[in-house]
């Protein structure tokens, strides 16, 4: 029988089996996973399954339906604590993503990614919600910088290992696979043995919430979800079909990207507290807006490999201060609406992801250049958003929109 632990009472327990523990132990969990699969997947489905550019958009399409679905978490909720339903989802994510190298078809592929992807989306959607709920608004953005340095260190790992191993050990897909999947299966594992329940001040409400004056955070969502899409689609497919990366290349790139996390996510989430949400969000969504602009000059000008990397780790600096969209909501919503409004804004975030990784695959065929000039217009969309975020955001203060209705009218 699980013991259940007021999180104003956490402090009372050794510091392994805090709620704050925890949450690090499921930043290192899952990346060992879905990173992993990320890296070698491009490779995986190019060399071994001959996919081509519409292949690779229908597979990131179905990938993202489970996200779309997320809203089932409010449902799950009714019967099922958060904390559980999180670390079963994240077994799923890692047992799915082990037997990924078993299924090298077109359709097997998409089945097992599916799973995979269950897990991962209902993981994250608890993920967020217990986060925002165990951690205090004056915390949040400083531990958050921390969780993503966490991840990245144990990701910098698991790339080391396929670097320095693939072709020394002659690693195969199917290893890797298996070692990383099982890894995070291992950890969820002990996750649900060794920590009790923790209980959050607030309860949370069991039916979908939708708040018009949320409005402005599922807009910030869909715009990220869209806008991420391409990125975690196509521009790694670039690196493969367009300038030859090896599986070893390609994760040295993410090793890269990694060490720059683990040094920059701290003082992203130190900048978010000190700056304010409005001020990061304007910052990443100009650079990313520079960024996509710059990949479609790669192929409009044939600019060259070089350019192309430097791009990608500034894509993924730009990507880590999305954790301010997180600390927003926080601090406008309702305690109560946590975790039915990660749900609903997981699904929202899911919209145009599960329509444009195929939709963008045949643009992708005639012009890939086009394809990221769509992304440029949609990080520029996100700029535009980002500055109706109010400096101090809080309930009844959501944007500017909101202060200048309720300012006093002149006579």
């Amino acid at each position: 029988m699980y013991q259940h632990i007021p999180i104003d009472q956490v402090d009372r327990l050794p510091k392994w089996r805090q709620p704050k523990t925890l949450l690090y132990l499921m930043a290192i969990a899952m990346p060992l996973t879905f990173a992993v699969w990320s890296a070698l997947l491009n490779n995986f489905v190019v060399e071994v399954a001959k996919f081509d550019g519409s292949d690779i958009g229908w597979l990131h399409t179905v990938r993202e339906i489970p996200g779309f679905l997320a809203v089932g978490v409010i449902a799950l909720i009714i019967f099922i604590r958060e904390q559980v339903l999180g670390l079963v989802s994240l077994a799923l994510l890692g047992a799915a993503s082990a037997i990924t190298a078993w299924f090298p078809s077109f359709t097997g592929l998409l089945t097992i990614t599916m799973l995979s992807s269950i897990g991962f989306h209902y993981y994250e959607t608890v993920n967020q919600s217990l986060q925002l709920q165990w951690l205090k608004k004056e915390e949040a953005p400083r531990f958050l910088g921390k969780l993503l340095a966490v991840g990245s260190a144990a990701t910098l790992v698991a790339y080391g290992l396929i670097v320095l191993g693939w072709k020394a050990l002659d690693l195969s897909y199917n290893f890797v696979y298996l070692i990383s999947g099982g890894a995070t299966v291992a950890i969820s594992i002990f996750c649900l043995i060794a920590y009790p329940q923790f209980e959050a001040p607030t309860p949370q409400r069991k039916q979908m919430v939708l708040r018009k004056r949320y409005w402005l955070y599922y807009a910030l969502q869909f715009m990220a979800g869209a806008r991420r899409q391409i990125f975690l689609v196509f521009a790694g497919f670039m690196m493969v079909e367009r300038f030859g990366f090896d599986v070893h290349e390609i994760t040295a790139l993410y090793l890269i990207n990694l060490v720059i996390n683990i040094v920059v996510a701290p003082f992203i989430g130190r900048a978010v507290g000190h700056f304010g949400e409005r001020r990061v969000l304007n910052f990443e969504y100009i650079g990313l807006t520079i960024v996509f602009g710059a990949y479609g000059g790669i192929y409009f000008f044939g600019w060259g490999v070089i350019l192309a990397s430097i791009l990608y780790v500034l894509d993924h600096i730009f990507f880590a201060m999305a954790l301010a969209i997180k600390t927003y909501f926080q601090k406008i919503a309702d305690p109560a609406d946590i975790a039915p409004t990660a749900a609903v804004a997981f699904t929202i975030n899911h919209i145009a992801a599960v329509f444009l990784p195929a939709g963008l695959g045949y643009i992708w065929l005639v012009s890939p250049g086009a394809v990221f000039v769509i992304a440029t217009g949609m990080a520029f969309t996100s700029f535009l958003l980002s500055l109706l975020i109010p400096r101090n955001p809080a309930e009844g203060n959501e944007t500017v929109l909101t202060w200048a209705n309720s300012a006093p009218k002149a006579a």
